[in-house]
């Protein structure tokens, strides 16, 4: 993500960020079965892969009116660096190590605390898609180049412990008069402290990452008891990853989360060295939405090499091919990018972001803002390129 990580940053003493957006329409989201994402190698050191899911929702989890249908696709400028043990077993080195070792080792998931480390891992980005929370965090890639540095492990780890919080707290035992309200701060703080606690010690890992994160819930009218419930995204967002919500139906750009600075290039990040912590750098946004619109969770390898303008246009023209029976087989109905174009519509932009990433002459927001800070910079920008993309449905029965 980016060339040198922070030895000393500014501190700031903001306090976490609540804003309402309304968009004056309202929309409802979808889920779909949980799948795993395969993916392929390309040539050189670049990776890519794709899919629709990355982890399962937990059966215990309760039925919300709306849900996500997900897809996602990524591309890594380079291969991930390995996870350190205990959270990865390195293969055996001998035939005389127990037996138990040997077993171990054939398991290549990574794992904290028992469990398998939620995501999926992009260089160092990492990725979370389920029927209610999507997520694309960006770790600092320089700290690759540092002993004990795992850029890549902290951005999966605070992503992990993020989805543990929200899972926790929404199947938490309450009164019938005590309704569930998502606290994303507070989750996003037990994510960090976690994060803190499962690196230091033994396991001491080094790393920074950026954090950007809907969830989807829903709102009433108390004041009219036959009203029916609309779709509420709750945006958290630390850093310059981004979450924006299009509605394709209309061609226009609801929301985007604010990037967040400290100075050119180095953005707000939680981890080693940093200042920054969700309880007082974390912006919270909620934004009402519509069935039928798009909520994209993206890393920096996005913006860095795509206006807002193209996204947006990338995205509406990549539903209406999805609609016209491009983009691979679907699953059931193709209207406003259901049943499997939501891989297609994430898929389309990596591309999209790609081929600027990749292009030496090419013109770029990360051009024009080195520029306007006096540095000499052309083409676009080679980074992670990592989208989480999610269709807003009402979950029927």
């Amino acid at each position: 993500m980016r060339s040198s990580p922070p030895s000393l940053l500014l501190a700031y003493t903001s306090g976490p960020t609540r804003r309402i957006i309304s968009s004056g329409r309202l929309l409802r989201w979808h889920r779909c079965s949980q799948h795993t994402a395969s993916g392929s190698s390309s040539p050189s050191t670049l990776t890519e892969a794709s899919g629709q899911f990355t982890t399962p929702l937990p059966d215990y989890c309760p039925r919300l009116p709306f849900r996500f249908e997900t897809g996602f696709a990524l591309f890594a400028k380079r291969a991930p660096r390995p996870f350190p043990p205990p959270f990865l077993s390195p293969p055996s080195g001998s035939f005389s190590d127990p037996l138990s070792t040997h077993h171990q080792s054939r398991d290549k998931r990574a794992f904290v605390h028992g469990e398998v480390i939620r995501g999926w891992t992009n260089g160092d980005d990492a990725v979370y898609a389920s029927d209610y929370f999507i997520c694309a965090n960006d770790g600092v890639g320089a700290w690759s180049a540092r002993p004990r540095g795992h850029a890549g492990l902290w951005s999966r780890l605070i992503l992990h412990f993020w989805v543990s919080a929200i899972e926790e707290d929404v199947t938490r035992s309450r009164s019938p008069d005590h309704q569930f309200c998502p606290n994303p701060v507070c989750y996003l703080q037990q994510a960090y402290e976690r994060t803190i606690e499962a690196t230091s010690g033994p396991n001491d890992c080094l790393g920074t990452t950026t954090a950007a994160g809907a969830q989807l819930h829903y709102k009433t009218d108390t004041t009219s008891p036959t009203s029916s419930a609309s779709p509420l995204l709750y945006v958290t967002n630390l850093g310059d990853s981004q979450v924006m919500v299009v509605r394709p139906k209309s061609k226009e750009m609801i929301y985007k989360s604010i990037e967040q600075w400290h100075w050119f290039d180095c953005p707000r990040q939680l981890g080693t060295n940093s200042p920054d912590t969700p309880t007082e750098n974390a912006v919270v946004d909620t934004v009402e939405l519509r069935e039928g619109d798009v909520v994209l969770a993206m890393t920096d390898g996005v913006i860095d090499n795509l206006w807002a303008h193209e996204i947006v246009e990338n995205v509406c023209k990549s539903v209406e091919r999805w609609e016209a029976g491009e983009g691979g087989q679907a699953c059931g109905p193709r209207q406003a990018g259901a049943n499997g174009g939501m891989t297609f519509v994430a898929q389309e932009l990596v591309n999209a972001a790609k081929e600027i990433a990749t292009d030496p002459f090419a013109e770029s927001p990360f051009m024009e803002h080195a520029i306007e800070e006096g540095l000499a910079s052309e083409g676009g920008k080679l980074d992670d390129i990592s989208v989480v993309a999610a269709l807003c449905r009402q979950n029927t029965p």
